[in-house]
């Protein structure tokens, strides 16, 4: 939506009414089959995946580089909770939820590529390589109200309407030595007024909603071969768990960290939701050593400065900046430590590494 097409928006609710609150977990309450596969979000470019570029992927000199690329050591963690169907289950961490299937990983990337498919999504990012999935923005129709006139009138109407709302998942496959941990992340924009004249809009980043990744995973689970009532237990009894401590920033011998009482695995899992939710971009990642290296974008040389360029203070420049780090997860005593390191695995300023950590901090959970 655009601000032309605001009068067509005010149409439409003047013949529909407010729009009533719709709870996206009921069944039928999910539908991005609308989504139109030449349509495109505009948003900052920060905010959207770049081109993979093999010039900024860690080169494996031994079979256990990669977390993804080979398989790592198998998991044991007894504070976690399983709901298992078959060879698909469904373990718990807090109050993030994952599936475990004992499937070799390539024999699961085409049903999960039909998965979003079967879901109307269109993939932007599709990286076997890497072991990740990414759907393009796309708008959750079933939040519209389904009043007499729009029943009646059907798709006659139906581009009147807009909830406002773009929806964007990614799927991340981690390989263990007995199958694989898939995890879907969320991450929303939220269209709002640019100025006090309400004549313009632009996109912002929303809040992530967990509950909705959790939906995905149950209909995921039926589409690796668990029925819909055995899914529907799994997600129910994984439900209503209280939420793990807030993640805090800390300094530590003169930079910002975040220390968390969870062992390295379940924080391994946690930072690895928290990128995806943010969208920072995972070229590669390390599980046995505990990096994820990343990149953003900053300095976009739009009018208005993207999301990260805006945090980090960049100014108007003559292309996008590309900037890489690696997030580190280490043991620390009982617990584990996370921080940020540049590109050649040295501390990154404090200024830096804090502004990173404040933005990964609140989806830590």
């Amino acid at each position: 939506m655009n601000a032309s097409s605001t009068p067509r928006l005010l149409l439409a609710l003047t013949l529909t009414g407010a729009l009533g609150a719709c709870s996206v977990l009921e069944e039928g309450k999910v539908d991005y089959k609308s989504a139109k596969p030449a349509s495109t979000l505009e948003v900052p470019p920060d905010l959207t995946q770049l081109n993979k570029d093999s010039r900024y992927v860690l080169q494996s000199t031994s079979a256990t580089a990669s977390g993804f690329m080979s398989a790592a050591a198998q998991v044991k963690d007894a504070g976690t909770a399983t709901n298992t169907m078959g060879d698909v289950s469904m373990q718990r961490n807090g109050q993030q939820r994952y599936l475990v299937v004992q499937r070799p990983a390539d024999k699961l990337w085409e049903p999960l590529r039909k998965f979003w498919a079967d879901s109307g999504f269109v993939l932007t990012t599709d990286s076997a390589e890497l072991g990740i999935l990414e759907t393009d923005w796309a708008e959750n129709r079933a939040k519209l109200p389904q009043d007499f006139i729009r029943k009646t009138l059907g798709k006659v109407l139906d581009s009147l309407y807009s909830t406002g709302e773009r929806d964007r998942f990614r799927t991340r496959v981690e390989r263990t030595s007995t199958g694989v941990e898939i995890y879907v992340s969320h991450r929303r924009m939220v269209e709002e007024y640019a100025d006090q004249q309400k004549e313009r809009t632009i996109w912002m980043p929303g809040a992530t909603d967990p509950e909705l990744e959790i939906e995905f995973l149950r209909r995921m689970m039926v589409q690796l071969g668990a029925s819909p009532e055995q899914a529907k237990a799994a997600a129910g009894s994984s439900a209503g768990t209280s939420a793990p401590a807030a993640a805090q920033v800390s300094m530590q011998q003169g930079q910002p960290v975040i220390a968390l009482s969870d062992d390295l695995e379940r924080t391994w899992r946690r930072v690895g939701v928290a990128l995806d939710r943010t969208g920072f971009t995972v070229e590669d990642r390390d599980r046995q050593k505990g990096i994820y290296f990343v990149r953003y974008v900053s300095g976009t040389g739009q009018e208005q400065p993207g999301f990260f360029a805006r945090l980090f203070g960049a100014k108007k420049t003559e292309g996008p900046v590309l900037n890489k780090y690696r997030i580190a997860v280490s043991s620390q005593g009982a617990g584990s430590l996370v921080q940020v390191l540049n590109e050649q695995g040295q501390a990154e300023s404090a200024d830096n590494a804090g502004k990173i950590l404040k933005i990964l901090a609140p989806e830590i959970r």
